[in-house]
């Protein structure tokens, strides 16, 4: 067994977890192959991830992990040497047992009981929306179009009123839009702000924003050379299962985005436990199911080891189950037909010896017992074998509040990220653009109104004129009536002069 000292802790090469008929050990270098962490509730899958996790900081590696339920963050202070746990540490005698804390960064998304965690809704990305929002086809094909207008416009998308002025652009700008990127429905727009008004009442306003929290900010180790334990405190989180999940699935893509290819090392530089991972595969669309298998399957390259738990290991698409190299599987119930076929498919994934009776042991196991295969030096699945997992050295149950008060305001992460910034960004951007068209509005519109009043004033002036011509007209006629007249009458007297004149010669009279 390879080890070193350092300061105080033993940084070895493998973790031993618990006793049966000889220790259960996971390999350091094997624990990028993933895992599962599965059991009916009550049957000691949080003492299992305690453990696990104490170990993984001890041996030096990082651990991000949810606490759902309040009692996980309690790793931050030392445990109480209880009847129940120096009975357990007598029968299976860990080594270097004794009750001690481990150093932890409490983070919180809402802000109240942990460091605040924020992402943008670019990095969140059209598809983790999609599935937050809970989207359609059609629906999700619209977001995506919203996302690239804002990348065409270099439009910053940074929380929830960046995205809905966005949209609302979108949806003003449709008919240009539409030549390009086809159909743009005012009802498919409409249900997205609907959307992200119910993600907002959820937290949401406060989990989109800056500064975005730094997936580095993971991967630290104390002075004494022990990996924090990051903790997602989660209590509240969790009654949104979708935001939960989401939330989840982007600090794994983070990750899987940020680091280095490394391949396999000796130890992984982060172990990511996914609690209640049924809830991840609720009604995942196709495509979101692909990438998370994706992800998994490629993230052990960058040094990173995902471990799921989950009361029912048949919550879990098999694609990613085959992935998963190291298992621990507590107590099944088996009361009804379709609990005795998951316990039947569950004893069929392990690697057993025969004449084992797998079925009838996983639902007679006690609880802190468990079934556990894990792969060997050379990466095969070991045999299955029944084994007590090892008291935790930390404190069991809730945290103490003044401590967990404490942990915040001490860390140095609280003063990176507790302060909000709403820097400039799509909203102000649009709003600016949008009141710089109203001013181009009203000044075109005050324009068109002299121009109207220029015409006006010229066809007044037009129609005046045409009204001195035609009095001009009139005026000319009737003097020219009036002398036409006394001329007729002139020339008529005229006449008849001269014609009686003619007429008296002519008849001579």
């Amino acid at each position: 067994m390879k080890c070193q000292a350092k300061e105080g802790f033993w940084m070895r090469q493998e973790l031993v977890i618990g006793q049966g008929e000889k220790p259960a050990i996971i390999h350091l270098d094997k624990l990028n192959r993933h895992g599962l962490i599965a059991g009916a509730t009550g049957t000691g899958k949080t003492v299992t991830l305690k453990v696990i996790a104490e170990k993984l900081s001890k041996a030096g590696i990082p651990v991000f992990l949810a606490d759902v339920k309040g009692d996980l963050a309690s790793i931050a202070e030392p445990g109480e040497l209880s009847e129940k746990i120096l009975e357990r540490a007598a029968k299976l005698q860990p080594e270097d047992f004794e009750p001690r804390a481990y150093p932890v960064e409490l983070l919180d998304i809402f802000g109240a009981n942990g460091v605040p965690v924020r992402t943008t809704i670019s990095d969140m990305g059209p598809i983790l929306l999609s599935r937050l929002l809970g989207l359609n086809e059609t629906q999700e094909g619209i977001l995506n179009i919203a996302f690239k207008v804002a990348d065409e416009k270099q439009l910053l998308l940074i929380d929830i009123k960046d995205l809905r002025a966005m949209l609302n652009f979108v949806g003003d700008n449709a008919t240009e839009l539409r030549r390009e990127y086809g159909n743009i429905s005012k009802q498919s727009i409409g249900a997205i702000l609907r959307g992200l008004l119910v993600i907002e009442e959820q937290g949401g306003d406060l989990f989109f924003g800056e500064p975005m929290f730094d997936i580095q900010d993971l991967l630290k180790t104390d002075a004494a050379g022990r990996g924090y334990v990051n903790i997602l405190m989660a209590n509240r989180l969790f009654m949104s299962p979708k935001l939960y999940s989401t939330f989840l699935l982007w600090f794994l893509s983070e990750l899987y985005e940020q680091l280095p290819e490394v391949g396999d090392l000796e130890k992984p530089k982060i172990v990511f436990f996914f609690d209640e991972a049924h809830v991840l595969f609720q009604d995942v669309p196709d495509v979101l199911e692909e990438k998370i298998e994706l992800i998994v399957r490629l993230i052990r390259s960058k040094g990173v080891g995902v471990y799921f738990v989950t009361q029912n290991p048949t919550d879990l698409p098999n694609a990613i189950l085959s992935q998963l190299g190291n298992k621990i599987q507590h107590a099944l119930r088996a009361f009804t037909p379709k609990e005795q076929k998951t316990v039947k498919a569950v004893a069929e994934t392990f690697r057993q010896q025969e004449g084992e009776e797998l079925e009838k042991k996983l639902t007679e196991l006690k609880v802190g017992e468990a079934l556990v295969s894990f792969l060997d030096p050379e990466g095969i699945p070991g045999y299955v074998q029944q084994v007590m997992i090892y008291p935790p050295e930390s404190k069991m149950g809730i945290l103490d509040p003044l401590v967990k008060e404490e942990k915040i305001n001490r860390s140095l992460l609280y003063y990176k990220y507790s302060e909000a910034i709403d820097r400039e960004s799509s909203y102000e951007q649009l709003q600016r653009l949008s009141e710089i068209k109203a001013i181009e509005l009203e000044e075109n519109e005050e324009l068109a109104a002299r121009d109207r009043e220029k015409a006006e004033q010229l066809k007044q002036l037009e129609i005046e004129r045409q009204k001195e011509q035609v009095e001009a007209k009139r005026s000319n006629s009737s003097r020219d009536s009036t002398m036409d007249r006394f001329t007729k009458n002139l020339m008529s007297q005229v006449g008849r002069e001269v014609g009686r004149v003619i007429s008296r010669g002519i008849l001579g009279i």
